[in-house]
């Protein structure tokens, strides 16, 4: 396709729908462009593999917002005060050492050895929303089944009380959607917003009574010490909350459509299950649900790939573009369950590669593995075009996926 004049713009249905011919063309001009989103922020994209793979690893940049200039600022920096200072300081918005003692701390929570001993559970969450589906007929697999799985495991994995977990609302994860001073939905975005906190301030006051030797636990107790403000904690849990589900619950859904647009590969892992861990491997590479990474910003103007960028410009990563590069990966755009080796950047590069990787290829692998065992036949329910693909800057997914089973 022909590459868009400069600022490339980064939205509209069909982008969403197929971002990778626009990809495959600015990757075949530069690696890195400057491109505009539906806010009006504009940025540096870097879209080759090797200088994604750099740029990630850059100590040059930065990920804290102070480091961002008035131009970003103003546009980029939507949540308001109070909140942006006090939900906005965790892990992905932090440098070195701050970014090292915060990472610390859940690091053991995510270990893949533990993650490894609460596979029993993760399996038996999956089979109990799987054998609630109906023999045959029309289900939506978001709404009965991915949207579900990922926050059931993470309340498991963190230690979140059934009551509370019980008490979540997904809709709580829109709070970190580009909704503008001036957006007409800036009232509704503010109640969720505020509804989010006092759900946060209950986990921190349940957690100060009660005590344990979960993860929630441990972050209350550091915050006790003074190894975390209050601030820092409520940040946080609000980080784990949004990013240790939404993510999860678009690349299933990114993957089943992967799948179903590719039926010998589908039929493939049916027939070879034991192919499961290196699939979901390649499903996150052709497909990742963490299409751009978030904000990272120079402290003095400097040279990136070719192009000069000003202090405080921010700087995003688009994995999605990186992980099809055909100089990194033979026949890029193949969909190949059995590829190998397959070093994609579905998880970042870097001192910011996802902590919760492990965690996130446990629940793809049993989920994908469930629902194969529990639904032997199922095709879309509704033609390909009609699929909803979510308007969300950073990531990829849909926001309902009905199938036919029989």
């Amino acid at each position: 396709m022909p590459l868009p004049q400069e600022p490339v713009p980064l939205y509209g249905s069909a982008y969403k729908r197929d971002p990778y011919p626009l990809y495959t063309a600015m990757r075949d001009k530069c690696p890195v462009h400057r491109v505009v989103f539906p806010s009006g922020v504009k940025a540096w994209l870097v879209t080759g593999y090797d200088a994604a793979h750099a740029t990630l690893a850059d100590r040059r940049l930065g990920k804290n917002h102070a480091l961002g200039n008035e131009g970003w600022r103003e546009l980029a920096s939507i949540m308001p005060e109070p909140q942006h200072s006090q939900l906005q300081v965790h892990l992905l918005h932090q440098d070195p050492p701050k970014h090292t003692s915060m990472r610390g701390l859940v690091r053991d929570a995510f270990a893949p050895h533990r993650i490894e001993a609460l596979r029993p559970r993760f399996q038996e969450i999956a089979g109990s929303l799987a054998a609630e589906f109906p023999a045959t007929g029309v289900i939506d697999l978001v709404g009965e089944f991915a949207a579900k799985f990922p926050f059931l495991v993470l309340a498991e994995t963190i230690g979140l009380p059934p009551a509370l977990a019980r008490e979540f609302r997904r809709e709580w994860g829109k709070v970190v959607a580009p909704v503008g001073p001036n957006d007409p939905r800036r009232p509704e975005y503010e109640s969720l917003l505020r509804g989010l906190q006092a759900y946060i301030a209950d986990i921190v006051t349940g957690k100060r009574g009660t005590g344990g030797d979960d993860l929630l636990a441990s972050l209350v107790t550091a915050d006790t010490e003074g190894v975390l403000s209050k601030d820092e904690l409520d940040s946080m849990i609000f980080q784990l909350l949004v990013a240790g589900q939404e993510p999860v619950t678009n690349q299933l859904t990114t993957a089943l459509i992967a799948l179903l647009r590719h039926p010998t590969q589908l039929a493939r892992l049916r027939a070879e299950l034991e192919l499961l861990p290196q699939a979901v491997e390649e499903l996150l590479r052709y497909d990742s649900a963490f299409e751009l990474t978030t904000w990272r910003f120079l402290a003095e103007e400097a040279d990136l790939h070719g192009r000069r960028v000003p202090a405080g410009d921010s700087i995003i990563v688009s994995l999605c573009a990186a992980n099809r590069d055909p100089r990194r990966f033979p026949d890029a755009d193949r969909l190949d369950l059995s590829r190998a080796p397959n070093p994609h950047l579905a998880f970042g590069h870097g001192i910011h590669f996802c902590p919760g990787a492990a965690l996130a290829r446990a629940e793809l692998q049993i989920a994908l593995g469930t629902l194969l065992d529990r639904l032997p036949r199922f095709r879309l329910a509704i033609p390909e075009a009609e699929l909803n693909w979510i308007p969300a800057v950073l990531g990829r997914g849909v926001s309902s996926l009905p199938v036919i089973t029989d």
